[in-house]
């Protein structure tokens, strides 16, 4: 596998911390944009050395000279992009910067129908009313709605959803698309390939352009290896190895697990009856990052996680030609003790990929396939589960 250099991806090499979702890493912000009014940025699909306009995967963005007349509605678009720390929203009109984007700070509930439509219309209708006002405009035509566990929790949203956005902002075509693929557009654009996102959890996909590929983001109990939960759960055993005394201890994870938890005898009440557990495991993960240089314990649950991913990736990964791979992802700002074996585990499983930079994130990613699909232009594949692009009927449950 060959590399991007020595700088890693975007966004992977910066100061370590609790690690987000996939949707942590901000991208570059877009020409004539601001910053994001709680967090991020606006969107760009720009690369490094590319030519003006230019996108991932040979698009070019349209040229605004060339675009519809701006008061058609069909140019307009809202992008979302719904995650574990709420909702993060842009609009924009192809060939134009998109807004500064608004978050809500409130993860979308789930329910017997899986993802909560009605909550998320709650959160997302006064958020595009106030950047609909700002923009002085009251319809969008095309809406793009990127979501964490659309393939599995999505069913309530792909009924309800489209008939709700027409009815509150004249949605015509609507693009339900689960986050993975979010990510792995902001990621790497319209071409084949595969992405690592890893944050709390994990998961791995790829396309060769014709369909998509998954492996793993099944959660932590099921899943998610290499992820922040797996790695932090690891760093804890070990912790607790050591404090009984048996084999695979570390002494340094047990003095880190204490300065943050408390006396480890106590750990198991506090974690168990936390609905957010997944959470609380990833927050000792950069805590095993920090140990990793000098304690092998830590360096090898890192390696195992390496290997995770290198595994995950492989299996979604296009065996033809030279396909590239990025990782996207909070976790990946815990530097260099977990993307050294990541880079090591990924040329050994994919030596005829080559390793890029991330572009940005899922919200570029809900960006760049909100401009195609309202430009007439989207050429990835839908599959009607990681990809649903319906026709929206000015009609609806109202919420």
């Amino acid at each position: 596998m060959t590399g991007p250099g020595d700088d890693g991806p975007d966004g992977a090499a910066g100061t370590p911390g609790a690690p987000d979702g996939p949707s942590s890493l901000n991208g570059p912000a877009e020409a004539g944009g601001g910053a994001e009014r709680t967090s991020g940025g606006p969107v760009s699909f720009g690369e490094p050395g590319a030519a003006p306009g230019s996108s991932p995967g040979g698009l070019r963005e349209p040229d605004p000279s060339a675009a519809p007349r701006a008061q058609d509605a069909r140019v307009r678009f809202l992008a979302v992009d719904s995650g574990g720390s709420g909702l993060r929203v842009v609009v924009g009109e192809v060939g134009r910067p998109v807004s500064v984007p608004l978050a809500s700070g409130e993860p979308v509930r789930t329910g017997a129908r899986g993802i909560d439509a009605g909550h998320f219309m709650e959160q997302l209708v006064p958020m595009v009313r106030e950047l609909a006002g700002e923009a002085g405009r009251a319809e969008w035509g095309t809406a793009v709605i990127g979501a964490t566990g659309l393939a599995t929790l999505g069913e309530g949203l792909r009924d309800e959803l489209p008939g709700a956005l027409a009815r509150e902002f004249g949605v015509r075509r609507v693009a339900l698309v689960a986050d993975a693929v979010t990510a792995y557009v902001g990621a790497l654009g319209a071409r084949p390939g595969a992405v690592v996102a890893a944050g709390t959890g994990l998961i791995a996909i790829g396309t060769d352009l014709t369909g998509w590929r998954r492996a793993d983001g099944w959660g932590h109990l099921l899943g998610d290896c290499g992820g922040g939960a797996w790695i932090g759960r690891a760093g804890l055993e070990a912790a607790m190895r050591a404090h009984d005394g048996r084999d695979g201890g570390s002494g340094s994870l047990l003095a880190c697990a204490e300065e943050q938890f408390g006396p480890v005898q106590g750990l198991p009440g506090k974690l168990y009856p936390r609905s957010d557990r997944p959470a609380v495991l990833a927050s000792f993960a950069p805590r095993v990052a920090q140990c990793a240089p000098d304690d092998p314990v830590a360096a090898g649950i890192l390696r195992a996680a390496a290997r995770h991913m290198a595994e995950s990736a492989a299996a979604v990964c296009p065996t033809a030609d030279e396909p590239q791979v990025a990782l996207t992802g909070g976790l990946f700002r815990m530097g260099d003790p977990l993307l050294v074996p990541v880079h090591e585990e990924l040329a050994k499983r994919l030596p005829h990929a080559r390793l890029v930079a991330a572009a940005g994130d899922p919200l570029d990613g809900a960006v760049r396939i909100a401009r195609d699909l309202a430009a007439g232009a989207l050429t990835l594949p839908a599959d009607g589960v990681m990809v649903h692009v319906v026709s929206a009927a000015r009609r609806g449950d109202h919420f």
